[in-house]
């Protein structure tokens, strides 16, 4: 059974929400980027998605932007990160990885290639932001053969009509953007979620993760109670402007514990 479906059926038995954390692979160094993303495991995260650094994002807010950049200037690559996922493994630690990435830097990989490597290095699943269900299928078909999960996300715009269209051959979970707009802290508007996550459950029994915004354990608490798990990235992601070395792993996993408490916070 694939890592993310073992953890969602952790949760459920345990009662508890799942905290899905990203960061982004290389920032500011691959070195410290891997003990960032072992502490943010040690600290509470439940998956993680590891972000690929690209030049010309479209989903990613500011801040991940600049992280992007720092981690390109660092040398960060997809082989790369894909190595860094297997010493990640050979720690021994089993939280499900996903690759957050963009088509650009998967089609010249090549479909096969990235499915057959991802699984290979211990990766659980990719999410692909700007591919869309109906330019999927080759991707679609590549991870599944592999054993891969296909992340998708739903927007507080998608049609009902739509909803369906993008959990058909989704898997592990699906990611509820909260609010519309690219990455960043704050933002959240509460009111709305509830009717969007009412609304996708009506077409799907899988896993609802939201995020965007996600930036304080009050926040983390507010939402949970609403899905199956929250996302939180910038929050996370911004703590390089401030922080370096040991500090910032620290100050990450400092953080991912105020989050995991809020998750399980009962409200």
């Amino acid at each position: 059974m694939n890592r993310i479906d073992q953890t969602f059926s952790r949760l459920r038995t345990e009662g508890r929400k799942a905290l899905v954390v990203y960061l982004t692979a290389g920032d500011p160094d691959e070195e410290t980027s891997l003990r960032n993303l072992e502490a943010a495991a040690a600290s509470g995260a439940d998956i993680i998605e590891l972000g690929i650094p690209f030049s010309d994002p479209t989903q990613d807010g500011p801040v991940i932007q600049v992280a992007s950049q720092r981690a390109i200037r660092a040398g960060m690559t997809l082989p790369k990160a894909l190595d860094m996922v297997r010493r990640f493994r050979a720690a021994a630690h089993e939280t499900p990885v996903v690759l957050f990435s963009y088509g650009n830097l998967l089609y010249h990989y090549g479909y096969a290639e990235i499915a057959r490597d991802a699984a290979a290095a211990g990766a659980d699943g990719i999410l692909a932001v700007d591919i869309p269900p109906e330019e999927a299928g080759e991707l679609e078909g590549a991870c599944n053969g592999a054993g891969l999960h296909i992340i998708r996300l739903l927007a507080p715009t998608t049609t009902e009509q739509r909803i369906g269209k993008i959990a058909q051959g989704a898997g592990g979970f699906l990611y509820v953007i909260t609010r519309t707009g690219v990455t960043g802290q704050g933002g959240l508007q509460f009111d709305n979620v509830g009717s969007l996550v009412a609304r996708i459950r009506r077409q799907t029994d899988l896993p609802l993760c939201l995020g965007f915004g996600v930036s304080t354990g009050a926040d983390a608490a507010r939402l949970a109670a609403m899905g199956d798990g929250v996302v939180s990235g910038s929050a996370i992601v911004a703590l390089a402007e401030t922080y370096s070395g040991a500090d910032l792993t620290k100050a990450i996993a400092d953080k991912v514990a105020e989050l995991r408490a809020g998750a399980d916070q009962r409200l």
